[in-house]
């Protein structure tokens, strides 16, 4: 990180010392990294002591301590480190990271926020990025209050760009992460039903997501969706200069002329000011055009010419885990795991990846099938039931050939699975993820692709890593 003094964080926080006295604050320099986990301490590094719904992070200032740690941020004094004591340690968190994007001039902030797509925005933008100068991306989905912080804090004096994901569960979420990391670019990529139970409405969703560009400098850039309506009409939230990107007729960087390959990846033809280019993606889904073209904007912006942002695309890997991961199996399976978290937007790109891909060959020569594995999707209020039935009618609507819902809470998706006329052969409810798995090793064949998306805490990914454990080559 770009270091700071023991008294640089009481002026950044307005904390006061303890187990240390002021000229000593002085000299105290942290320079590696902020963590709030001990275990993950290193020599030169400041502890955050958050008190979390299981564990009170002052218990393990000494573990911390014992890795490295030269410091510690906390909400009362610890003995074992020297401590910035502040009120709130969340918020003086906030501020320590400000601290270091302030010693940051040269420093381009890019923030991205959307209902989905966030976490494959930031990876195929960081990748891209790294091609023209150091850049720090947060590591998975570190996208909250405590997140980007985290993030930030991995500055070093050389960083020339830093990937910022922002996402919000309320009103003023995105505001406040936008002053610890102030964003010159600013990406929305689409406001759907992910959080509706926190939130109550898309129009309320819509005006959240708006906050990162409305916090935009009059000189900076908003790269919005020109397909989303709710996102094209962000325009009037900013004063920063707009450009659109999507499938539509007028966006400033259109896709047209799409193809999938036998596995679902996208190329296409972009269309934009600086006129036509091939693009070809390795990466699985339809759904990552629109992700390519806002990091293409954004890269542009950022300086870098096209040439050298389409040869990055072109080799481009997911650099998180368990998002449209796909592995073959020695035995002719193919696994797609992408049960990180789950909306109902993106289970409908996730299905519509699925039966985009081909099949191979069983042993008989017959055709594999495609089967999606299916749980429940997380706070979405009152329309919980009727948007997992939707899921549920999209997946009979496009063709699977087997459909396997694992738990309670995603019963609905059977329903409507049933409803829109799925065969009962070909529909299979399992009370949870063991109870699938063994359905699964009984029934999988080779050439059948299996994809698996739910929300995190349905615990299907882990499920997907266990069927993909006779990996041997990971595509």
């Amino acid at each position: 990180m770009i270091p700071l003094t023991l008294a640089d964080v009481v002026a950044a926080t307005g904390g006061r010392l303890h187990g240390i006295d002021a000229p000593a604050a002085a000299g105290l320099v942290v320079d590696g990294p902020v963590v709030t986990d001990s275990r993950e301490a290193r020599p030169g590094g400041l502890y955050v002591a958050r008190v979390g719904e299981h564990a009170d992070g002052h218990r393990y200032a000494g573990a911390a301590r014992d890795a490295g740690a030269v410091a510690a941020l906390t909400s009362r004094a610890v003995e074992e480190l020297p401590c910035v004591v502040v009120d709130d340690v969340q918020l003086a968190f906030g501020q320590v990271a400000r601290a270091v994007v302030d010693r940051a001039p040269a420093l381009t902030v890019i923030g991205i926020t959307g209902s989905s797509g966030k976490t494959s925005t930031k990876d195929l933008l960081a990748a891209v990025l790294g091609e023209a100068g150091p850049t720090v991306a947060p590591v998975n989905s570190l996208n909250g209050e405590i997140g980007v912080p985290l993030t930030v804090c991995r500055v070093a004096p050389e960083t020339r760009f830093l990937v910022a994901e922002m996402g919000a569960r309320g009103i003023g979420h995105i505001d406040y992460l936008t002053r610890i990391a102030p964003p010159r670019v600013g990406i929305v990529l689409n406001v759907g039903t992910a959080h509706m139970g926190e939130f109550g409405s898309r129009e309320a969703i819509g005006r959240a997501k708006s906050e990162l560009v409305a916090a935009l400098p009059a000189d900076g850039l908003a790269v919005l969706n020109a397909d989303d309506p709710v996102v094209a009409g962000m325009r009037s939230a900013t004063s920063a200069r707009v450009v659109t990107v999507g499938l539509s007729e007028g966006a400033d960087y259109r896709a047209v002329d799409v193809a999938l390959d036998h596995a679902s990846r996208p190329s296409f033809t972009l269309e934009g000011p600086d006129g036509e280019a091939e693009i070809a993606l390795p990466l699985h889904g339809e759904h990552h055009i629109g992700n390519a073209l806002a990091v293409i904007a954004a890269a542009r912006e950022c300086g870098m010419p096209l040439e050298q942002i389409t040869a990055a695309l072109a080799v481009a890997e997911p650099a998180s885990r368990w998002r449209m991961e796909v592995t073959e199996r020695a035995d002719g399976v193919t696994v797609v795991n992408d049960a990180y978290n789950a909306n109902p937007d993106s289970m409908g790109a996730a299905l519509r990846a699925l039966v985009g891909m081909t099949p191979g060959a069983a042993a008989d020569g017959s055709a594999g099938r495609r089967v999606a594995v299916l749980g429940s999707m997380l706070e979405l209020g009152e329309e919980s039931d009727s948007e997992h039935a939707g899921v549920g009618a999209l997946a009979a609507e496009a063709g699977v050939d087997e459909l396997v819902v694992v738990g309670e809470l995603a019963r609905p998706i059977a329903h409507g699975a049933a409803e829109a006329g799925l065969d009962a052969d070909r529909l299979v409810t399992a009370p949870d993820a063991d109870a699938a798995e063994a359905h699964l090793r009984d029934t999988l064949r080779p050439g059948d692709i299996v994809l698996l998306k739910s929300s995190r805490d349905a615990g299907l990914r882990w499920l997907g890593d266990r069927l993909a454990g006779q990996m041997e080559v990971p595509s």
